[in-house]
């Protein structure tokens, strides 16, 4: 292979790059050029060719297949492209199905449930010829501020790293490559600003942020890692051989293809400004373990053939990373692919596509609080208020085709059926008369409408007031990327209107549609009768969310993010040691205003008898049971939630810590026994030689319905030696019913 040749194979080509921005800093950094010319020496990557601008899916693809049979037979090495999508929120392309936001994954506790998803998912890209998806995004949420925080499944690492891995499984066996991103620490910049620095120890980055990341590369087998615009420290991940090489390739024995975010690499010279021009951001990326630039070859081609030419690079770092290129098309099959027939019909929103969809939405809705008004009985009269009760945008995140790039196209349809919560509440309750006035738009402070809600509100057997967010990028909306906030209220004037329509007298259901958390414990304590949390829960959620307001359905979620006080308590975690949260030293409270793990549900369930042997190895594991009795007038589900606290180590270690935990369904009246098996590597932390380690002493654990709540106790003692954790020790919490096995997980 010539250099040419070679370099071809390290960089994307964005075919259909437009005004439209959905990237960061699209408009200055991307400089794709010419596509004859791009393409005359061979490509690695084809970028977006179906979720940059709505394209006919059949069409396109009849255009893809010709153009992967022109790089085989009229390119000197005739080797296809790979063609990477976004796929957060399902494949990020016009008329294919869109799932809930990742958060909402979270708040279902369910990774099987998601591995289904992640499967749907790829079976779609690859009857496309997608060959790769940049998804999931394995960010521990840190900070609520933060406007990427609805990308994210939790701010527990094991929640994120379970079911991180299960989407990762659903994607990779229908024959697609995922990739895990943001690696790492891009969640913890500083004061939740997009790109800001990161201040992280060495003890964070180990033991909270690089954990779902390990399990999905040594449990996963994901194929793909893109790194974090971040900088740690002041060192860029981009250009920080430690964590690309080091961390992922020697200590986890990563095999596959590392990308770069978009623009990343050049991001070096113009943001970072650790390379004097984008050669010298090439060979630092490069060398760090770069493989692939993306979206283009702004840096990867002719700055970095400058170099090596000039004699500053060594060809063979860039072999290297050829060589990971062209293994990874092998394992795709696209150097023995003819592409003779392209698809002439497909469907990328079927009844399974729909069906797991509507599953997600109504597991991850969170029942947050509830005076017994929820569920409606019956209602002759409903007022349904909000700016987002009659948003069909209000149910997608920042990463789905309709906010991401639709909103550049207005009057293109969806491509698919959606309906929203006003016409689905009217659907639920078809006896009920159904009074709608918007009250306010969700940014900006008209409260002009307000009045008309509030009369639509008087005389009402119930108000369902919608508030919260719209998704979009770079200040377009209120979450998102580049959307972060200086404050947790809700946007706008939708308190005063909540507010107002709750002074009425009527009672009020308050469901909030959002991609962050917001500080609402003001309406949590007897302003309004219930709450509802929904994380973007996409093309079936708004029937999900009525099911549940009319008690067809039962909530089961459960708080993937505590809910925060206020944004002065940011960043916060539920885990943070003992002067992480309230104490007689400070006259700040931090508490949240609910913890991490909180959901109600329309039934009642009681959790006792939690057991375990006094003693256990510290390289070994010990058995946890707990029986858990649905106490009742419904069915329902319970998260069962088993947690622990080192009391006392080398380190300050957190409060509070989820071990494993568990879906259960039970009828009225139905108890059954839950069994743990933890590995003792759940409890490892980084001791004060910077290695994992698992030390001896007295570990308390507890199950409840939340981490702040211990209902029933028990504890263990770890004896032996100090252990180092190796790559044997097991990552998962195997969870048994009745002596039943339910399967690896969690």
């Amino acid at each position: 292979m010539t250099l040419e040749e070679k370099l071809a194979q390290l960089v994307g080509f964005w075919v259909d790059q437009g005004d439209e921005v959905v990237a960061p800093m699209q408009g200055e950094m991307a400089t794709s050029g010419r596509y004859d010319e791009a393409t005359a020496h061979g490509l690695g990557h084809l970028t977006r060719v179906y979720g940059t601008r709505p394209v006919d899916p059949v069409e396109r693809a009849a255009w893809l297949w010709a153009e992967q049979r022109r790089l085989k037979n009229e390119t000197r090495l005739g080797i296809p492209a790979i063609v990477h999508e976004e796929s957060l929120t399902g494949l990020a392309a016009w008329k294919a199905a869109t799932f809930p936001t990742p958060l909402a994954w979270g708040a279902t506790f369910d990774p099987d449930l998601v591995e289904r998803m992640g499967r749907l998912i790829g079976d779609s890209m690859r009857a496309l010829g997608i060959h790769q998806t940049l998804a999931p995004v394995l960010d521990v949420v840190r900070d609520a501020r933060w406007g990427r925080v609805d990308e994210c499944i939790a701010e527990d690492p094991y929640v994120v790293g379970t079911i991180g891995t299960a989407y990762v499984r659903g994607i990779q066996d229908a024959g697609v490559h995922a990739t895990l991103k943001h690696f790492v620490g891009y969640s913890a910049s500083r004061a939740g600003r997009n790109h800001a620095p990161v201040h992280a120890g060495n003890r964070e980055v180990r033991d909270v942020l690089l954990p779902p990341f390990e399990m999905a590369v040594r449990d996963g087998g994901v194929r793909s890692v893109m790194n974090s615009y971040a900088e740690i420290d002041g060192v860029p991940v981009a250009a920080d051989p430690a964590l690309l090489t080091g961390v992922l390739r020697d200590e986890w024995g990563f095999d596959g293809v590392v990308v770069s975010d978009y623009f990343s690499v050049a991001f070096l010279h113009s943001m970072h400004a650790v390379a004097a021009d984008r050669g010298e951001a090439a060979a630092l990326a490069l060398t760090a373990g770069i493989d692939v630039e993306l979206p283009t070859g702004d840096a990867y081609l002719e700055p970095l053939a400058e170099r090596v030419r000039d004699g500053l690079v060594d060809e063979a770092v860039i072999d290297r990373a050829v060589r990971r290129v062209l293994s990874q098309k092998e394992e795709l099959g696209l150097l023995d692919e003819q592409f003779a027939a392209p698809p002439t019909e497909i469907d990328l929103d079927t009844p399974a596509h729909r069906e797991v969809a509507r599953l997600i939405a109504q597991e991850s809705v969170v029942l947050l609080a509830n005076d017994g008004t929820l569920p409606l009985d019956a209602p002759r009269r409903l007022a349904v208020i909000g700016p987002n009760a009659d948003s069909v945008e209000a149910l997608f995140g920042c990463y789905s085709f309709v906010n991401h790039v639709l909103v550049h196209h207005p009057g293109t349809p969806s491509g698919f059926a959606s309906p929203t919560l006003r016409e689905a509440i009217a659907g639920a309750f078809g006896d009920a008369e159904i009074a709608y006035a918007r009250g306010c738009e969700i940014e900006g402070d008209d409260t002009s409408a307000i009045p008309a809600a509030v009369d639509a509100a008087t005389g009402a057997d119930a108000a369902i007031v919608v508030v919260g967010d719209w998704a979009g990028l770079f200040g377009r909306g209120t979450v998102g990327e580049g959307n972060d906030v200086e404050d947790l209220e809700l946007p706008g004037v939708q308190r005063r209107l909540v507010e107002a329509v709750a002074a009425t007298g009527t009672p009020v259901v308050l469901v909030v549609l959002s991609g962050r958390p917001y500080a609402i414990d003001w309406a949590l304590h007897g302003s309004v009768s219930a709450v509802v949390q929904a994380f973007f829960p996409g093309e079936e959620g708004a029937p999900a969310i009525a099911e549940i307001l009319s008690g067809a359905a039962a909530p089961s979620g459960r708080l993937p993010v505590s809910l925060p006080r206020s944004a002065g308590a940011q960043p916060y975690s539920y885990l943070h040691p003992v002067l992480g949260g309230p104490s007689e030293v400070t006259s700040a409270d931090s508490a949240p205003a609910l913890p991490f793990g909180h959901g109600l549900t329309y039934t009642s369930f009681e959790h006792s008898g939690l057991s375990t042997a006094a003693e256990a190895a510290t390289s070994g594991e010990f058995e946890v049971e707990v029986r858990v009795r649905n106490a009742g007038a419904r069915g329902g589900v319970d998260v069962v939630q088993l947690y622990a606290r080192d009391e006392f180590a080398s380190v300050t270690r957190p409060v509070a810590q989820l071990l494993g935990y568990h879906r259960v369904q039970l009828a009225p009246g139905e108890e059954r026994t839950v069994r743990f098996r933890v590995p003792t590597a759940r409890l490892a932390f980084t001791g004060r030689e910077g290695a994992r380690i698992v030390e001896p002493g007295r570990i308390e654990l507890w199950v409840g319905p939340d981490c702040a709540t211990k209902e029933t106790t028990a504890a263990v003692t770890l004896t032996g030696p100090v252990h180092a954790v190796t790559v044997a020790d097991g990552r998962y919490v195997r969870v048994e019913e009745e002596s039943a096995p339910v399967g690896e997980a969690v």
